[in-house]
């Protein structure tokens, strides 16, 4: 996909374009994938994302591959290896906010059936599209994010703020924020 027209941010980067032409925006529906671009989000903030893409293999495999049930068990002797894995942003704040958001997942999955109907009924199950002209354009959260973020603090979720609920939304296909000159906004349902 070497000669196509992509969003600005996806750059050089081969594992950027990567991402970018295969998974940002693409509406996700898989619980394991679901929490996953919770916790690497919250993990991102501060940081660039592609200092988490990076480290996204060592993620998967130090959090049981994103494994809710699995996750919620961790211990303070787990915790305390996780913080000694070089390969995972080693925050104690956002390791111990990662077990403590998969109780809050459990919990959501127990209440509504599934994370995934729970989150996607805030765009009542359809993908909101844009029709950004630039990078420029594309806010970093919005009032949508701001109650998404609300809700999901209310239920016990953290390192949940509005921009990294908007980064979620982007991630998981909520939101169509390619621009209208990359490839991939045609693509996910934007219209010219």
């Amino acid at each position: 996909m070497g000669s196509y027209t992509r969003c600005l941010w996806a750059g050089n980067d081969p594992l950027y374009r990567q991402y970018h032409d295969t998974e940002w925006g693409v509406p996700l529906h898989d619980e394991r994938m679901l929490f996953e671009f919770i916790t690497l989000e919250g993990a991102q903030a501060g940081l660039s994302w592609i200092t988490v893409l990076r480290k996204r293999p060592t993620y998967r495999s130090a959090f049981d591959d994103f494994d809710p049930e699995k996750v919620v068990r961790f211990d303070e002797q787990r915790i305390s290896a996780l913080l000694d894995n070089p390969g995972i942003i080693r925050n104690r704040l956002k390791v111990a906010s990662t077990i403590s958001n998969a109780r809050a997942f459990l919990d959501v999955q127990r209440e509504f059936g599934s994370f995934d109907a729970y989150i996607w009924r805030f765009v009542d199950g359809i993908p909101l599209q844009n029709r950004w002209q630039k990078l420029t354009d594309v806010p970093a959260s919005t009032p949508l994010s701001d109650t998404i973020s609300r809700d999901l603090k209310k239920r016990g979720f953290r390192f949940v703020g509005s921009t990294i609920c908007y980064a979620f939304m982007q991630a998981v296909g909520m939101v169509n924020d390619h621009t209208v000159d990359c490839f991939r906004w045609r693509e996910l349902g934007g219209e010219r």
